[in-house]
């Protein structure tokens, strides 16, 4: 990105363009490039989303224009950022991260949206169906309920010898209950007691690692859902703190304290999307584009963590892992 875009981009808005620029500009077309993070935390991301965009022929500045809008974790700006997008009449909105999806598809009915969500778009109200999505909205959607018990193998099998473990999640995301009742099968079908933590602000996350050393937790399955994937970096620090090995759904969220991660890689739905918003710019219509599944998923393991745990990773799945961190 850059550097007058980013300048512009962390206070959440980017200033009006001159009438007579855009008068210049002529018929680029304008993308409105909205999320809930900020642009420090997802530089890779962001990245993935303009290669899939030059996949699809199109260079920011050379013939497209994106006008960035970051809530800096502030979910509640989305409403209004999205509705300064649609004020702007941007060609099409990419809409990442569930509430962004959410809050462009509650703003406009008229303008072309293309989401990433970790969540069933269904489910959320984003489309009516995967395969014929209607209306002005499509996107990619990440595999989350299907590949959450699989967190639980995997964290078994590095450390055999924790009897209980637990699952931290976010009970006021859609798939929760989902998510819950798989990774509940899996811990059962392996001999484990899972002890299910529900947290949702950061009063939640201060009393529930304290919590899981009185209970003698042996491992930690961290869930998605927005709240968890903000806190990633507090969620690392504490894991490490407390000496929990932790998996966590995507690598970054690992990297600051997770002893592995497990899940669909994130830069690759994003860069998926950015291939869905090009084929929007050449005209094709998101009713008639069903929602993409990213299937690529990725096991990270972070050694650093492991010794600093005193943990020995089994060669057997070192030999899996798409990556090692040293």
């Amino acid at each position: 990105m850059r550097r007058r875009d980013f300048m512009a981009v962390i206070g959440g808005t980017a200033s009006a363009w001159p009438l007579a620029a855009r008068a210049q500009q002529g018929a680029m077309p304008v993308i409105g490039f909205v999320n809930a993070a900020s642009p420090q935390a997802y530089a890779r991301m962001l990245a993935a989303f303009l290669k899939g965009l030059n996949e699809s022929g199109y260079i920011e500045d050379q013939n497209v224009r994106i006008e960035y809008r970051w809530a800096q974790g502030e979910v509640d700006r989305l409403r209004v950022m999205v509705a300064d997008l649609v004020q702007r009449e941007v060609t099409v909105i990419a809409a990442t991260g569930t509430p962004a999806a959410l809050a462009a598809k509650a703003a406009t009915k008229t303008i072309p949206i293309v989401f990433e969500t970790g969540s069933d778009a269904v489910q959320l109200g984003l489309v009516t169906s995967l395969n014929r999505p209607g209306g002005n909205v499509t996107g990619i959607g990440q595999l989350a309920v299907e590949i959450a018990p699989k967190r639980v193998e995997l964290l078994h099998e590095a450390i055999p010898t924790a009897r209980l473990i637990a699952l931290l999640v976010d009970q006021t995301d859609p798939v929760s209950l989902k998510t819950t009742q798989g990774v509940q099968a899996a811990a059962q079908s392996l001999g484990l007691e899972l002890h299910v933590m529900n947290v949702s602000t950061d009063q939640d996350l201060d009393a529930v690692f304290p919590t899981l050393v009185q209970l003698r937790a042996g491992g930690l399955v961290i869930s998605g859902g927005q709240f968890l994937n903000s806190r990633g970096k507090r969620l690392g620090t504490l894991a490490l703190q407390y000496a929990l090995p932790a998996i966590f759904p995507y690598r970054d969220l690992a990297l600051s304290g997770g002893l592995m991660s497990y899940g669909t890689s994130i830069t690759d739905a994003y860069r998926l999307a950015g291939i869905y918003v090009g084929r929007v710019l050449k005209g094709e219509k998101p009713a008639d584009l069903p929602v993409q599944q990213a299937t690529k998923v990725e096991l990270i393991l972070n050694l650093k963590i492991a010794r600093t745990l005193g943990i020995t990773v089994p060669q057997s799945l070192l030999g899996r892992a798409d990556e090692v961190i040293e």
